[in-house]
């Protein structure tokens, strides 16, 4: 298993395959247009068919994959589909920041600066699953203290693949030095500073920088086809 045994905790054994494949997807293991049979996959896990299904179901619907009468049709992520998931978490994390400007809890500040002390933490041991781990909570953390149902559902919509994007570019971050790993540090204590100032332009600026640098790591991390 590639996928992080840390971040399965509680999962039924259709997420858990789910988790393993999208990785495979998303890093390449996976070539598009390679056609998979459930009992392969069922084969490869030791698992029923039940939970493969699940798996797959839940692939389909990420447009991950294409569920045909021959089997499993690869579709994988281009650069533009991560660039569009990435917009999308622009304009989510944009109007939950905006949405909380006009009364930040100081519960929420104080619970975001002691994830960014984690994030410190796991940089400081060199664990690249528990940084990107605690930088999901980060992100996941203001989305959940905004009480949106709608984005709230949106959100949990894209939230497996991000986890999975997010754990592919920490480990970039990680191979390219501490010098790294402290910027990207840096810029969560950034977006939580503005957020804690209440002030919506300069929140706005913030979330727009954190977005521009991210989009930068997501090319230097992946090379996808057009």
């Amino acid at each position: 298993m590639q996928f992080p045994s840390s971040w399965l905790q509680g999962a039924s054994r259709g997420e858990a395959i789910a988790c393993e494949l999208r990785l495979r997807i998303i890093n390449g293991t996976l070539r598009p247009g390679e056609i998979l049979s459930e009992n392969r996959i069922a084969a490869d896990f030791d698992s029923s068919r039940s939970p493969v299904r699940e798996a797959l179901r839940t692939l389909s619907n990420e447009g991950l994959i294409r569920l045909e009468r021959m089997g499993v049709v690869i579709l994988g992520l281009n650069m533009k589909d991560v660039e569009e998931l990435y917009d999308v978490r622009f304009l989510i994390e944009s109007f939950v920041q905006q949405r909380l400007a006009a009364d930040v809890p100081p519960a929420l500040i104080t619970q975001l600066r002691n994830i960014i002390d984690k994030m410190q933490l796991a940089g400081k041991h060199q664990d690249a699953v528990e940084f990107a781990y605690q930088d999901l909570t980060f992100h996941e953390t203001i989305v959940e203290a905004a009480a949106h149902s709608r984005i709230s559902h949106l959100w949990k919509s894209i939230r497996y693949v991000v986890m999975t994007v997010m754990l592919l570019t920490t480990r970039r971050v990680f191979a390219q030095g501490e010098p790294k790993v402290t910027a990207v540090i840096e810029k969560h204590r950034s977006l939580a500073t503005a957020l804690e100032s209440g002030d919506k332009v300069l929140i706005q600026n913030g979330v727009r920088t954190y977005f521009k640098d991210s989009g930068q790591t997501l090319h230097e991390s992946f090379e996808f086809g057009t």
